[in-house]
């Protein structure tokens, strides 16, 4: 565990081996998909993101960059490009964190407890300070229109067919049947 691709390896596995559904990307241990649920009794349960996770060359001593693939509606959340502005995973990073602890811990917080006052998305943040109500209804418009079980595979397969377009076929029919008894 010496190495930083050792505990790379091994952070991405202890994710594969907890309740999260990973996809790596050309089957490499640096970039994948996680599919991440919103925490509950917050305006985000129910919805379901497909999460992009780049490992830097450097990491567990360099921090992990997230970003949401279909769109939230969060004030720490770029709306066009998903990147996050979460202070725990670009400023105050520690090798002692690992994978896990972005999804169990940090993501969720930052749904449950958002920092308008460090936005990226302008609009959300004005609305929450402004009107909480409405800012809580439109995050729950955003989940319904975008973070659906199914948005989720449909982000993969778009961005899978530029690169493969002959797997685009055993996508579709793969989420068809896979999304079924997952509810």
């Amino acid at each position: 565990m010496s190495s930083p691709s050792k505990r790379r390896d091994m952070d991405l596995m202890k994710l594969m081996m907890s309740d999260y559904k990973v996809e790596t990307v050309n089957d490499g241990m640096q970039e994948f998909f996680v599919e991440f649920h919103g925490p509950k009794d917050s305006p985000y349960q129910g919805g379901v993101w497909k999460v992009r996770v780049d490992l830097p060359d450097a990491y567990p001593y360099k921090s992990p960059s997230i970003g949401f693939v279909n769109k939230i509606f969060h004030p720490n959340v770029d709306e066009m490009s998903g990147s996050v502005c979460l202070d725990v995973i670009s400023q105050t990073w520690s090798p002692m964190f690992d994978l896990v602890n972005v999804f169990e811990v940090f993501l969720p917080q930052l749904l449950l407890y958002p920092n308008a006052s460090d936005p990226l998305n302008g609009d959300a943040a004005a609305l929450m300070i402004r009107d909480h109500a409405t800012y809580e209804q439109r995050v729950k418009e955003y989940c319904e229109k975008y973070a659906k079980p199914e948005d989720v595979g449909a982000v993969q397969e778009e961005s899978s067919s530029d690169d493969e377009p002959s797997e685009d076929d055993y996508a579709s029919s793969d989420d068809a049947i896979v999304g079924q008894p997952d509810p």
